[in-house]
């Protein structure tokens, strides 16, 4: 390790960061606009990779850029990784804080570097911010992010970043005979290392983050009707099925009403299509203002709908089914006036399948119709 060139190691750590910035920038103009942070976190690496090439000058360059301006490039490339989780998880940005941070460290940073240079105060001063940033972020993401292996890994990487930071810090207090960035000791080359190693890993963590958020968006969309957003067919049979198994294993009772509206063409035939969309968004509103938390309500496609109703017998399945027919048929402004057919079915002991309860309900909803329509029928 002590054979490194630093200089080198310090910009193919610039190289790596370059490429997660232009990965992270694709993502950004490819994933859809509700997630957010994306393009700050592509500008973070772009930000760290600017300071690499600054800090790979030193000697060539003035101290004002190679050290001065890289340190602080470096501190605002960290500090968009921490805004870019705040917009991530649609929080405020706490730009005054970080901005305040850096802002303070100018003439800190200028002094022990253009007045009275000291390699190891510097060390102090970036070291322990850097950490500070890092636990910080560890933490946001702790306490936004689900329970899930991106950000579990972001919160890892964070965590170990920070104490190896603060290691640093630590280790600054015991400086080495003539050390600077480019001196080859082996605290040096470690610390180097790490630092480009872990930079590269949290931009990995990220992407991965992104990557589940966007997979929970599709999955949301293929759970949700487009029009309505209640459940879809499938998602709500898969939900149904989870119920009617533990109503098995612990004898308890579940309901399910099948609704479908009267005449719901000739809505259509007679205001078009848009306003027909309108009264379905209607309908699903009165019908949800009755339900309690628990209950599930799915659109089945077209104008029939089903609702399940858990911990709910026949008696107070009818009671609930009564509420939605009146709900329905009251007047309501700006949509026609429409009716509802309702069938209404409860698991029995002796039912293993949630098609057997489906078709009753199905069964039940024909024979209101057969009635004569905005009517509830058992079966």
């Amino acid at each position: 390790m002590l054979s490194l060139d630093l200089r080198s190691l310090i910009i193919m750590s610039g190289i790596m960061s370059l490429m997660m910035a232009v990965v992270l920038a694709f993502m950004r103009m490819g994933y859809p606009r509700s997630i957010r942070g994306l393009g700050l976190w592509a500008g973070a690496p772009a930000l760290v990779a600017l300071s690499t090439l600054m800090f790979a000058g030193r000697g060539a360059l003035p101290d004002a850029i190679s050290i001065l301006g890289a340190n602080l490039m470096l501190l605002s490339g960290i500090a968009l990784y921490y805004f870019g989780a705040e917009r991530f998880y649609g929080r405020p940005i706490s730009w005054r804080l970080w901005g305040g941070v850096l802002l303070a460290l100018v003439p800190l940073l200028g002094w022990y570097t253009l007045v009275e240079p000291d390699y190891n105060v510097r060390v102090l001063l970036v070291s322990l911010t850097w950490a500070a940033m890092m636990l910080s972020l560890a933490w946001l993401i702790w306490r936004q992010g689900r329970a899930v292996f991106s950000t579990r890994f972001a919160v890892v990487l964070a965590v170990m970043h920070g104490g190896v930071l603060l290691l640093r810090f630590v280790s600054a207090w015991m400086p080495l005979p003539e050390e600077g960035l480019l001196t080859p000791t082996s605290i040096q080359t470690l610390y180097v290392a790490v630092n480009a190693f872990m930079t590269l890993a949290l931009s990995v963590a990220l992407i991965l983050m992104a990557g589940d958020r966007l997979r929970e968006e599709f999955e949301q969309l293929a759970a949700r009707d487009a029009l309505t957003n209640v459940l879809t067919r499938r998602a709500f049979l898969a939900a149904c099925e989870q119920e009617l198994a533990r109503c098995r294993r612990y004898g308890r009772s579940m309901a399910l009403l099948l609704l479908d509206i009267d005449h719901f063409k000739a809505v259509n035939d007679t205001y078009g299509h848009q306003t027909g969309d309108r009264v379905l968004v209607d309908f699903v509103g009165r019908i949800q203002s009755l339900l309690r938390q628990p209950d599930l309500l799915a659109r089945f496609g077209g104008e029939e709908f089903v609702v399940l109703l858990p911990e709910t017998k026949q008696d107070e399945a009818v009671a609930v089914a009564e509420r939605i027919l009146a709900e329905v048929a009251a007047p309501h402004d700006g949509v026609p006036a429409i009716t509802v057919s309702i069938g209404v079915a409860t698991n029995r002991p002796d039912e293993m399948a949630l098609d057997t309860v489906l078709a009753r309900a199905d069964k039940a909803l024909y024979k209101a119709k057969a009635e004569g329509r905005n009517r509830v029928e058992v079966a």
